[in-house]
């Protein structure tokens, strides 16, 4: 089981590496520490323009969440039911980070909201296999993604940043490493 210290290096780790990331295609990064609620960072291209970016980084099989944060889901008894999508900001961008060896970590990046679509038909994917019911813990709120799911956003720094929210970036992905 992980410790703090172990949790808090992993999210330390991923904070920058992320930073790094963003840096690598011409945005300012800004690192918090864990000292604001919805994001990690915040990027700014050299226009001015600014996107909040929230990190997500595991060394496990997948990422944790609690559903509540993406739905609202309420027990009729032992069984879950599904209401309406928490409002979230559709200007957040989510980088989820599988931490591996040296230089060998994946990026998924998405916004925040396309996070929580996937991560609503996972909950219902699950509460129908089960008729509503979760099987070990009927009120776990658990609910996890795996980078199966996540594999279109693979690496899409470019997509995200520059074609989704405006940003003046550069395509590293052309460099030739000079």
């Amino acid at each position: 089981m992980a410790t703090g210290r172990s949790n808090q290096l992993t999210k330390q780790i991923g904070e920058y590496l992320v930073a790094s990331e963003l840096g690598r295609i011409g945005l300012v990064a800004a690192t918090f520490s864990g000292n604001v609620p919805d994001y990690d960072i915040i990027a700014t291209d050299s226009g001015f323009k600014s996107v909040p970016v929230q990190v997500k980084t595991k060394n496990g099989a997948s990422w944790q969440f609690d559903i509540r944060k993406f739905i609202d889901v309420r027990l009729d008894g032992k069984k879950q039911v599904i209401g309406r999508p928490v409002a979230l900001s559709d200007n957040i961008v989510c980088v989820m980070l599988a931490l591996s060896r040296y230089g060998k970590d994946r990026f998924y990046v998405l916004s925040l909201k396309t996070l929580q679509k996937a991560l609503i038909k996972i909950h219902r994917n699950v509460l129908k296999k089960f008729g509503g019911v979760r099987p070990k813990k009927f009120d776990s709120f658990h609910c996890a993604i795996g980078e199966h799911e996540l594999t279109p956003f693979k690496d899409a720094w470019i997509r995200e940043f520059r074609d989704k929210r405006g940003l003046s970036v550069h395509d590293h992905s052309a460099s030739n490493g000079d």
